[in-house]
């Protein structure tokens, strides 16, 4: 396995240039085919030719076989850009207005792009095949997993890591979460029907504005009083959209908002009693409701084998694993695959002080330290050689 960290080493320039190429040509999410045949022909003029892709989708799997009969062990990095105005004054700077790699995709794909030509270099070394997913639609509710699940990204596949950007660790030290990482991302609407009237005279009308906010009021009170404190959870509304003038008893107000929960459980508890709460409001107030729950990403629950082989791993490497001992109530479709079959989320510390890195994620100054690029594609290749050693 020297040969191939040797191998990464001499694939730094390469793979910063991959990393600023995808950043200065972003693409938002569902439109990632430029990025994807980017990085596809990048591949294939390396002689790496097992590679699949989609009509119906811009995902794409690589494999690189040492043996059938060896176990594969997946590896994914998302590709989609945010539509944010990038403020960063560097010479890969997006080229397209408003859209930036403001979360360190274009990172993702440049560290799997440079691991994979690494393997593929030096295949009779592997103690495994191994299987890259490049993934469509991470920033979105419906997010790509799934489509790749479907089209067979994990068939035969017997672990799977992926790894993210992360400013609030230094570079040179990787994060690292056992069981419940992340929460799932859940979104709903509600919409709510009165009946207009004078302003003059409420008592003709049916107030939606009002009934809305009784119900804004009655769900907020659902976390802190009715969900076991033990169990982390929150419910947030973004959006509330209604009234047509000053004087006019509104008839139709829109809310919108999201779910964010660390149990199966509870997430489902909440969803019935959101339901509850807007029922007996508008009976209640003599308003009709229609109320739209969108299931979107599961929590993201890492294996406990595999984490620990993210912290040999990084030992092996000499890179500094940080215990991030809470989980935070973002969410990553990364989940969907845990769902599947046995793996680990972690992340890779990008901050740097002096090379101004340490914005937060989806801010329009957001930057990676490119030194984290080398480290994120080692820790993929110490995780196949921890892998083969403790099995």
């Amino acid at each position: 396995m020297k040969e191939i960290i040797a191998e990464i080493d001499k694939l730094k320039e390469k793979i910063i240039q991959i990393r600023r190429h995808i950043h200065m040509y972003p693409d938002l999410s569902g439109e990632e085919y430029p990025t994807r045949d980017y990085i596809k022909s990048i591949l294939k003029k390396e002689g790496i030719n097992n590679i699949k892709t989609f009509k119906q989708h811009a995902g794409m799997i690589v494999d690189i076989t040492v043996d059938k009969k060896l176990p594969i062990i997946a590896f994914r990095a998302d590709m989609d850009a945010l539509p944010i105005k990038e403020e960063n004054e560097i010479e890969y700077k997006s080229k397209k207005e408003g859209i930036m790699h403001a979360c360190g995709h274009d990172g993702h794909s440049a560290i799997l792009t440079g691991f994979l030509i690494a393997c593929n270099k030096h295949k009779k070394k592997l103690p495994f095949n191994v299987r890259g997913i490049f993934q469509h639609k991470e920033e979105v509710m419906d997010g790509g997993s799934e489509d790749l699940i479907r089209d067979g990204a994990l068939e035969g596949v017997s672990r799977i890591f992926g790894l993210h950007m992360y400013p609030y660790l230094k570079t040179g030290e990787i994060g690292y979460k056992y069981g419940e990482m992340m929460a799932s991302a859940d979104s709903f609407e509600i919409e709510i029907f009165g009946k207009s009237a004078h302003g003059a005279r409420p008592h003709e009308g049916v107030d939606a504005i009002l009934t809305a906010s009784m119900v804004v009021n009655s769900i907020n009170h659902i976390v802190s009083r009715k969900i076991d404190p033990l169990h982390p959870a929150v419910i947030s509304f973004g959006m509330i959209e209604g009234g047509k003038a000053a004087n006019i008893i509104c008839d139709y107000v829109k809310l919108s908002g999201t779910v964010r929960t660390l149990n199966d459980k509870v997430r489902e508890k909440i969803r019935k009693m959101m339901e509850d709460a807007i029922s007996g409001i508008c009976k209640s107030m003599g308003a009709k409701y229609k109320f739209h729950y969108f299931f979107g990403n599961p929590e993201l629950v890492n294996d406990k084998k595999s984490v620990d082989v993210v912290v040999r791993a990084s030992k092996d490497l000499q890179v500094k694993p940080v215990d991030l001992k809470l989980p935070v109530m973002g969410g990553e479709d990364f989940a969907n695959y845990l769902k599947v079959v046995k793996g680990a989320f972690f992340r890779l510390g990008c901050c740097n002080e002096n090379k101004k890195t340490c914005y937060p994620q989806h801010h329009p100054k957001f930057n990676i330290d490119e030194d984290s690029l080398i480290i994120g594609a080692k820790m993929f290749l110490k995780i196949l050689e921890r892998l083969n050693n403790e099995e």
